[in-house]
């Protein structure tokens, strides 16, 4: 008797460049023009990372970047998007911080070893007296290296609104990066139409989760004087671990 399994195709990273360019939207016009996604069948970090090195909506001359463009940016307005997606690069264009983009295999192998290193250890079990002593060597080189435990870090996607469609949308925006912190580094950003002629600040940016709460962030930086001269409120469109 034969026997015969099928393997899932697991989707390849992409690329593309100078996607503001008209050599770059006929790329991604052409690339969607059998797809839904950038990668995979659901809206991902990587449709996140190309929507935002665009700087505005396509033209209507191409005809899948456009319809693309609208479907994540409503996604983004109404649910946000979650999917990991499989990785996509985009060079040439306006620089973003690497919170947008998809991070760097090499990055991408330390996790993976933090996993396999999760398979050997018996949850369950007692820590042994080889195990403390070789921990506590661990702690002591660590300290005399002088050298801190990484920290994870997040992409975020976020709103910020206006009290109404004569706020001084430059200053909103001035204001916004004009808080700094350890662990925050503001990316990219765009002004989105709302509605009766108000837009809204959709903006990137990255935290050192150890660092950095995003809530916090809101409540007691962006939301007080005397940046709430201009900021209405705040709202998280997408949050993803890197």
């Amino acid at each position: 008797m034969l026997y015969c399994c099928i393997i899932a195709e697991r989707p390849m990273a992409v690329a593309f460049s100078n996607l503001n360019s008209d050599s770059g939207l006929k790329k991604l016009d052409e690339y969607l023009l059998t797809r839904s996604y950038i990668t995979g069948y659901q809206a991902s970090k990587d449709d996140i990372t190309v929507y935002s090195f665009l700087a505005k909506l396509p033209s209507p001359a191409y005809v899948n970047a456009s319809r693309w463009y609208k479907h994540i940016d409503a996604l983004l307005r109404i649910s946000g998007v979650s999917g990991e997606g499989a990785g996509v690069t985009v060079e040439g264009s306006a620089p973003i911080t690497e919170a947008v983009a998809t991070p760097p295999a090499a990055d991408n192998k330390a996790p993976a070893t933090e996993e396999e290193d999760d398979d050997d250890v018996d949850l369950f079990g007692e820590e042994t007296e080889e195990e403390k002593k070789a921990a506590e060597e661990r702690a002591a080189a660590l300290k005399a290296s002088g050298k801190k435990k990484e920290s994870g870090k997040s992409s975020v996607l976020m709103d910020v609104k206006p009290w109404d469609d004569e706020t001084d949308m430059k200053k909103l925006e001035e204001a916004v990066r004009g808080v700094q912190m350890e662990g925050l580094t503001w990316g990219a950003a765009k002004l989105v139409p709302v509605g009766y002629g108000i837009k809204k600040l959709q903006i990137m940016l990255t935290i050192v989760d150890d660092l950095v709460s995003v809530d916090d962030l809101i409540e007691n930086y962006l939301t007080v004087e005397p940046i709430n001269e201009y900021v209405q409120s705040c709202d998280i469109v997408a949050f993803n671990k890197i």
